[in-house]
């Protein structure tokens, strides 16, 4: 008689290892992340921003013309600077293009966003809208010394288009030396600037907008609120993180401006529109006072990070 096979029990202990694993031996290597992706961003913001920052800061504390061995003055030339009257000037002046290029800009982006994406687009079409944003975004394309000749050429005294238009029209007595008379040379640089920035902000602008909710138009057009009512009591809060980018970047580029003043004025006329970035370029190359240019740059160093740090910290409460 043949007996029946017997299966084997089956097993009540834990379940054996794979194969080539053993208890207790090396894990595998945690995997490095993100961290050789930002070896080679840190290598150039050392060689390009850290090592040449550090070096101007250490020729501030010096009295150097650019040849020889710099002599060790301590904070002299920042005792120079803040008694300079020149850089003061060149301040306030400054405080005008953050006007110009910032404030100005942001204020007239938003009008003209919201005029684009809620009344152009929807009326017209979004193709026209599109077209006109690109139009208002062209001065940003341009470089700064292209859009500065053909400036120069518009508001030149005698042969310039914004004179014989006045003439044209019959308002000789408002033609002006714009560039060259202290007391027109800053409001024109400022309207020039105006005209380059504006379309940055309304390229952010319309991008933010996209992504605000439909129906929260539709409920105020229903509740019967206006167009301006929809602008500030919906588009202003929803938009608000792409109103700090766009502060925060304008003034910081407001505070470095030079080749737009190096273009159009280089400062003149008797300062009327020099800002600190000239006055460090001039104390640099002109004068040959590096140790004084370099305080200069340290200063304006010091007062674009202190802004980016209060605009930032203004973002996240305003977001939190």
């Amino acid at each position: 008689m043949t007996l029946p096979a017997q299966t084997a029990p089956a097993p009540t202990g834990p379940a054996p290892r794979p194969a080539g694993r053993r208890a207790g031996g090396p894990r595998p290597a945690r995997r490095a992340g993100y961290l050789p992706y930002l070896v080679p961003g840190a290598l150039i913001f050392i060689a390009v921003i850290a090592i040449p920052l550090a070096v101007n800061i250490g020729i501030s504390f010096t009295r150097w013309d650019g040849v020889g061995t710099p002599d060790w003055v301590g904070i002299a030339q920042y005792r120079r600077l803040f008694a300079d009257e020149t850089f003061w000037r060149s301040s306030r002046n400054n405080l005008a293009l953050i006007l110009a290029m910032a404030v100005i800009p942001a204020f007239l982006g938003l009008l003209l966003a919201g005029a684009l994406f809620d009344v152009v687009a929807k009326r017209v079409g979004q193709r026209p809208a599109n077209a006109l944003r690109a139009a208002f975004y062209l001065p940003q394309v341009l470089p700064a010394a292209v859009a500065g000749i053909v400036w120069l050429w518009i508001l030149h005294p005698d042969y310039g288009a914004a004179n014989a238009l006045l003439r044209f029209v019959g308002l000789d007595s408002f033609t002006q030396n714009w560039l060259g008379d202290e007391s027109t040379a800053l409001l024109s640089v400022m309207g020039v600037l105006v005209w380059i920035q504006i379309g940055y902000p309304v390229v952010i602008f319309m991008a933010g907008l996209q992504r605000v909710d439909p129906e929260l138009y539709e409920s105020a057009e229903l509740d019967g609120a206006s167009w301006w009512q929809k602008l500030w009591r919906i588009t202003v809060p929803q938009i608000r993180p792409e109103i700090y980018v766009v502060m925060l970047t304008c003034t910081v580029a407001a505070l470095k401006t030079f080749d737009k003043i190096y273009v159009l004025t280089r400062g003149g006329p008797g300062g009327a529109t020099n800002v600190p970035a000239y006055f460090s370029w001039q104390n640099f190359f002109e004068r040959s006072n590096v140790s004084y240019g370099a305080a200069i740059a340290t200063v304006l160093t010091v007062i674009i990070v202190g802004l980016a740090v209060l605009f930032l910290r203004a973002q996240s409460k305003g977001e939190g």
